[in-house]
């Protein structure tokens, strides 16, 4: 089946100028797949400079919860810019409160909140592991093998997904050690049960390797992102905050990519009815603009001193308007749309499955989904290059995708997708699926 959405060769005549232009000024650190360049979106749907129109299931790394240029996030964008582009978070300003209050609405914590304002994922992890520090005084943390939480020096301590992100970076902060995430399909410890096996793992640290009188917090993703989109198993957060609570250890929820709708709940850790000490939020939150947040019960974020913590553009009026429409848009509609359409598009990959034994399993909440390929042997082997080639087929044929883990496919569409646009999405991704096992083959 041909796209006909694609009316050029990919990448086409424009896309491959600004390309050339970019090779001589920009990083080349960027992990780009391959060379889509974007001209404008709506919705799920994006174009590239060529006019070509792709499906976006990667929406900017579950950033554009809304969809790309939702009217409602942009004319609140638009008319935040009328009045004043910035001011510190030296002073006040409506859109910075209202926003805290809509986040105090929506907490996962069962009490009264407060939300430290910065600009991204990282900084948000960077906010919590210092408030951790701060109001608990002990200097260690306990992290978890395939989590991702940020790249500057205090988050990348706890990342580890790829080696290739700490690579070159050591030492970074020290005081976390990495216990395994519960992978019931990949289980690195014995016993059927996984979340119990990690549990006793780190008893066992307690008892001979960490004291966990000097432990500040834990610190985890309640569903693992770029470690692979990896559910975990019933009882393991409930079992993780008893825990906690044991030893007086702060339990941080990072919920970067997984929050804001993005599960079918406000927040994933919701699923479980589990109560976090700190969450730390971003992507989702802004629609595409910069914005993240620290938020802790109040009890503790109130311990924060006078100066302890801050930042030049956290809380920028641009970034708070959208944020605030956001939310908004979320809570009205697109976190239940999440729910309902994450379930039929599960239901829809796991009839693909059922043609393609390469699909080892399909897995996720709402609409961030893994599906995981492997190689034809009794050990499911990851099947790397598959995924490789499948993303890199998945472009050429109008789809935008991104991988996770070894060699899982992620899908995380905006939140607004229609059951029509994830039909299209599998048919295009049926026809990349055959191309890539050929090309594997040959």
């Amino acid at each position: 089946m041909r796209n006909q959405h694609i009316r050029t060769e990919l990448p086409g005549p424009r896309a491959r100028a600004l390309l050339e232009r970019d090779r001589l000024v920009a990083s080349p650190a960027y992990p780009r797949d391959y060379p889509f360049v974007m001209s404008h979106g709506r919705g799920t749907e994006v174009w590239d400079v060529d006019g070509n129109r792709f499906l976006d299931f990667a929406a900017g790394i579950a950033v554009c919860a809304t969809g790309h240029a939702h009217p409602e996030v942009v004319t609140a964008v638009k008319d935040a810019a009328d009045k004043f582009l910035h001011i510190s978070s030296d002073y006040w300003h409506e859109g910075f409160t209202a926003l805290n209050e809509r986040i105090a609405e929506i907490a996962p914590m069962g009490e009264p909140v407060m939300s430290f304002l910065c600009q991204s994922g990282t900084e948000s992890v960077e906010g919590a592991i210092k408030l951790a520090r701060y109001v608990t005084g002990r200097p260690r943390f306990i992290g978890f093998l395939g989590g991702f939480h940020g790249r500057t020096m205090g988050s990348l301590s706890f990342t580890s997904s790829k080696y290739t992100q700490q690579k070159g970076f050591a030492p970074t902060m020290p005081g976390v050690t990495h216990v395994p995430y519960p992978n019931p399909y990949r289980p690195l410890l014995a016993g059927a049960d996984q979340g119990k096996a990690v549990l006793d793992y780190i008893r066992m640290l307690f008892e001979r390797n960490v004291p966990p009188s000097e432990v500040a917090a834990i610190l985890v993703e309640p569903l693992q992102g770029e470690g692979g989109y990896i559910v975990p198993p019933a009882g393991f957060l409930s079992g993780l905050r008893a825990l906690c609570d044991q030893h007086g250890i702060l339990l941080i929820c990072d919920e970067v990519q997984s929050g804001i709708g993005r599960t079918g709940k406000m927040f994933a850790i919701d699923h479980w009815g589990v109560r976090p000490d700190i969450v730390t939020s971003a992507k989702g939150l802004g629609s595409g603009l910069p914005i993240g947040a620290v938020i802790a019960k109040r009890s503790i974020m109130e311990k924060w001193a006078r100066g302890a913590h801050g930042n030049t553009y956290g809380g920028n009026p641009i970034s708070c308007a959208a944020a605030n429409a956001t939310i908004d848009l979320v809570r009205r509609e697109y976190m239940s749309n999440a729910a309902r359409m994450g379930e039929h598009f599960m239901g829809r990959l796991r009839e693909l499955a059922r043609d393609y034994p390469c699909i080892g399993e399909v897995r996720g909440q709402g609409l961030m989904i893994g599906m995981e390929l492997i190689e034809p042997d009794a050990e499911r082997t990851p099947a790397r290059a598959l995924c490789e080639a499948l993303v890199t087929r998945g472009y050429y044929n109008g789809l935008i995708l991104l991988s996770c883990g070894v060699s899982t496919l992620r899908f995380m569409p905006p939140l607004c997708v229609t059951a029509a646009e994830i039909d299209e999405a599998v048919q295009l991704l049926r026809v990349s699926l055959d191309e890539a096992l050929a090309g594997c083959k040959a």
